[in-house]
């Protein structure tokens, strides 16, 4: 169990020996739970006996079935931190069997964020393991709020092992899935009209476990004012002690629950001794109460005795532990009594918390310092007691938490902070406030200034004392690192370099996380720039710093980005040689596999694609669903599906290509990484290659792309879909401008790229200038540039980039064939496209005459005669005189070896060519 884990929070209430039995309730909850129901509710406002219910049904259970284990968690306002409640989460289970969640534990503690689901399917994946029955109670859910939380306890409830029970109490419904559940007799619940006191329930209460020995009709009677209300009945009862007109007291109240409440807690506190009363009235600030730490707000001793006494007169104190070592009051009493304690202390409150801050300090127990530090509106104590805890609360990834502290922080305050300035800059950064970054860095900035003794340190707060520590001394290089980040996100090369390179100086040697932070920064910037030669060089860097720290799963995350740089670089080759050795290193480290594993899959698998070994891709796609998502990066996971949408595409099914594809745009988070090939621009090479042109046309408008636009390499791929676009159009319409366009950008596009040395774009850029040198019918200029791609691809395997390209490659191909151009490299893709050297090239049908038998004029000819336009109509179209529209017609009836427009266009349906 973490260090930082409150075992108070986990401790299963004991049941009062002098309990009311409830046999209706226990024997419905065990028989219902024997019936394989997932969830058990027990709902219902304060007071009505949810927790000492379920408390005592688990004491039952656990005296009929010596086999069945609990474990149970007290929820808090705190736990609406995602991390810390599945912290708390785990350490309950682990309280039963200490194999449980260790793997969950760690992903929770790990260098990065790990998903909630991911978590949670860690730790059921466990809970089998475990043996025997196991029920699962979360009291007091309704704190609960925020929405990951919900999702997670809805992602449990979907995913049970059949021998995990879960248990929930609370004053509202939950926003989990009750109405499936309750549909498919799945949930076992417990309401108000269940949990209220019978009359019979009642006067057991009132006369045995209170000793009243109060009449039927009193009974009844104060039954009915309260309506079963327990808390209410308990409040009476000690109320009644007193009194001698018990009838009379009973007539006296009546009303709301509040109301009632209100009152009978006047009548408890009258009644008590003045030394009670201070104590209660003095400690009701507190969440959970000790002895010590009592006397340090009474400032009075016998704390402890205190405690036990009221427990014993049946004051409204709960047990948190089995030593009676901590208690909190009933959540009830609790309020009423902060409530008189602002009317009889005035001005006392924020006292109370001060001390409690102080106590809580001194035993190292931070959030409660911090909480009653805010509560006093001591802030710049506050602000100290959060620096301090800064280190473990980054550690166990408690940044919900962190930025609420931050959040009830006045400005001010921050501002003398330049710790908790830094940290305002990350809460801008993360929240998308980006104008709002660069504000608060130069405050921390002016902070330094004055630790240094440029400004007057006698107005800054305790907080300072944290100015030797490591957060404080490291700050520089933190800031210039979150410039960096801000300069990113803004897409600004030029400023994430220059700060990167900043933060690099001012990390020290053997400060090996700051140092890849800031060399991996560095390396982004140059690839977002297109300076792929100094981006490797930079990133390798830092990629052997996490080496040096230790940090597995952050180098093999790594190594994904350091591939697709030499992937760009023209050299996929060296890129599998890196996966490999990553996916080596990753089987090392045995079980569990480190995170970023299932994505060195992913990204392998793309090269298998490239190098046309589908059946291996596919095998690598599998292997990465198999390992499961605790073996992938979220921010990764959107590249599965674009992988797989790659070799669909390459199998020859485009339709379920886009579907694949739409699902990485809703899974597609955006992130440091530069974004080299955006799925929209994927999906448009797709329809492309369908021939879907209006759908690619309306992406190049959406994205504002032209032919003269300005180069840059985040826009290069895109630039190279464009050209791909206007070759397509020109091949339909033989418009000259289109080609013109698309020869003009893929000129500009080659010289940008070479000189950059990203010899993966000017491989496809070449291939690109082949086809549309060909297409314009300059065959010589063609295979010259298709000549240049097959040398410059052969050493390192290309293929698909050539086969993807259909029959025009394929025909291009047999040209360069012929004239003795590349021949190996240029044999082996011949025989990927289904035909050996030195064969004739046929289209799919049959022998009869291919795709090059016909002019391209010819073949738009051929595809208008496939419509009811008539001759005349046609030479419109096609801007031509009627006469040479008979000319062209007359040379395909020729070709075809027919006599009449319906036998063309038949014949050519046959042969494949329309």
């Amino acid at each position: 169990m973490p260090t930082d884990v409150l075992a108070t929070k986990l401790h299963v209430p004991v049941p009062r020996p002098r309990n009311v039995a409830r046999p209706r309730l226990l024997e419905r909850l065990n028989r219902e739970l024997g019936s394989g129901r997932k969830l058990t509710l027990a709902c219902a406002p304060a007071g009505f006996g949810k927790t000492t219910i379920l408390s005592e049904w688990i004491a039952r259970s656990k005296r009929n079935f010596p086999d069945m284990r609990v474990a149970w968690l007290s929820l808090d306002e705190g736990d609406n931190d995602p991390s810390r409640f599945l912290t708390y989460l785990v350490s309950a289970l682990q309280g039963i069997e200490t194999d449980i969640g260790t793997e969950a534990m760690t992903l929770l503690h790990g260098a990065q964020v790990a998903p909630v689901e991911l978590v949670l399917t860690a730790l059921l994946n466990d809970v089998p393991r475990a043996g025997g029955e196991i029920i699962l109670v979360l009291d007091d859910y309704h704190v609960i709020e925020a929405r990951p939380i919900h999702e997670a306890i809805s992602f449990l409830l979907n995913h049970l092992p059949s021998q995990l029970h879960l248990a929930i109490a609370s004053r509202s419904d939950p926003p989990l899935p009750l109405a499936r559940l309750r549909s498919r007799g799945e949930l076992t619940e417990l309401r108000v009209a269940d949990l209220r006191f019978t009359p019979d329930e009642a006067a057991d209460f009132l006369n045995q476990a209170m000793d009243l020995g109060l009449s039927t009709d009193d009974i009844a009677a104060l039954e009915t004012r309260t309506e079963g209300w327990i808390a209410g009945l308990q409040l009476a009862a000690l109320s009644m002690r007193e009194h001698d007109d018990v009838s009379g007291f009973i007539r006296a109240f009546t009303g709301s629950h509040r109301f009632i409440i209100d009152y009978l807690v006047e009548e408890v506190l009258h009644r008590q001794t003045d030394d009670v009363r201070s104590f209660l009235l003095n400690t009701c600030v507190l969440d959970r109460l000790t002895g010590p730490l009592c006397e340090a707000l009474t400032g009075e001793g016998g704390g402890t005795e205190m405690l036990e006494t009221l427990e014993r007169e049946n004051l409204f104190v709960v047990p948190l532990d089995d030593q009676r070592q901590w208690y909190r009051y009933h959540h009830l009493f609790a309020d009423v009594l902060r409530a008189r304690m602002l009317t009889e202390l005035p001005g006392r409150e924020l006292a109370l918390h001060r001390l409690a801050s102080e106590w809580f300090e001194r035993h190292d127990l931070a959030e409660d310092a911090v909480r009653h530090a805010l509560a006093a509106e001591d802030f710049g104590r506050a602000a100290s007691l959060m620096e301090a805890a800064l280190p473990a609360m980054r550690r166990d990834r408690q940044d919900v938490m962190l930025l609420g502290w931050l959040r009830a922080l006045p400005d001010e305050v921050l501002r003398r902070s330049p710790v908790l300035s830094v940290f305002c800059a990350w809460r801008m950064l993360v929240a998308g406030d980006l104008e709002g970054v660069e504000p608060w860095l130069r405050e921390a900035e002016q902070g330094l200034g004055a630790a240094a003794g440029t400004m007057d340190l006698s107005e800054r707060p305790v907080a300072d004392k944290s100015v030797h520590g490591e957060e404080f001394r490291t700050l520089p290089s933190t800031i210039a690192m979150y410039r960096a980040a801000l300069a990113q996100a803004l897409g600004d090369v030029a400023g994430t370099t220059q700060h990167a390179r900043r933060a690099l100086e001012l990390t020290q040697p053997g400060d090996h996380l700051a140092r890849a932070a800031a060399g991996g920064f560095l390396g982004l910037a140059s690839w977002a720039a297109g300076d792929v030669e100094t981006a490797l060089r930079t990133f390798s860097g830092a990629v052997t710093s996490l080496h040096a720290a230790g940090d597995v799963a952050d180098e093999l995350s790594s190594t994904i980005v350091l591939a697709d740089m030499w992937i760009a670089r023209g050299r996929p080759q060296e890129a599998r040689r890196l996966y490999e050795r990553a996916l080596q290193m990753a089987t090392a480290q045995g079980e569990p596999v480190p995170r970023a594993t299932a994505d060195l899959h992913v990204g392998i698998s793309e090269l298998h694609r490239e190098f046309d070994e589908l059946g291996t891709a596919l095998h690598h796609l599998l292997t990465s669903t198999a390992l499961g998502e605790h073996a992938a990066l979220t921010e990764n996971r959107h590249r599965w599906f674009v992988a797989m949408a790659r070799v669909r595409e390459a199998e020859g099914d485009p339709d379920g290509a886009i579907e694949l594809l739409d699902e990485a745009g809703r899974l597609h988070l955006r992130g440091f990484v530069p974004e080299v090939r955006p799925i929209a621009a994927v999906k448009a090479r797709i329809r492309i290659a369908q021939g879907r042109l209006p759908e690619a046309l309306d992406w190049a408008r959406e994205h504002g792309l032209s032919a003269t636009d300005d180069l840059r390499y985040l826009r290069e791929f895109e630039h190279v879909t464009l050209a791909r676009l206007l070759i397509a159009q020109y091949r339909i319409h033989w418009a000259e401008n289109t080609i013109r366009d698309a020869v003009a950008l893929l000129d500009r596009l080659l010289e940008a790229a070479e000189g950059s040395g990203r010899n993966g774009s000017a491989n496809e850029i070449l291939v690109l200038q082949a086809l549309a040198q060909e297409a314009q019918g300059h065959r010589p200029q063609a295979l010259a540039s298709l000549e240049r791609a097959l040398l410059q691809t052969a050493p390192e395997g290309y293929v698909r980039l050539f086969l993807d390209e259909g029959a025009p490659m394929a025909a291009l191909l047999r040209g360069a064939e012929l004239h003795g151009i590349a021949a190996d490299h240029g044999g082996r893709l011949l025989r990927a496209f289904g035909t050996a050297p030195g064969e004739a090239l046929i289209t799919p049908r049959d022998a009869a005459p291919s795709l090059e038998a016909l002019s391209r004029r010819e073949l738009q000819v051929l595809r208008l005669l496939d419509t009811e336009l008539t001759g005349p109509e046609i030479a419109r179209e096609l801007f031509v005189s009627v006469n040479t529209l008979r000319t062209h017609t007359k040379h395909i009836f020729a070709k075809l070896e027919v006599n009449s427009r319906v036998t063309a266009v038949r014949s050519a349906k046959e042969r494949g060519l329309i």
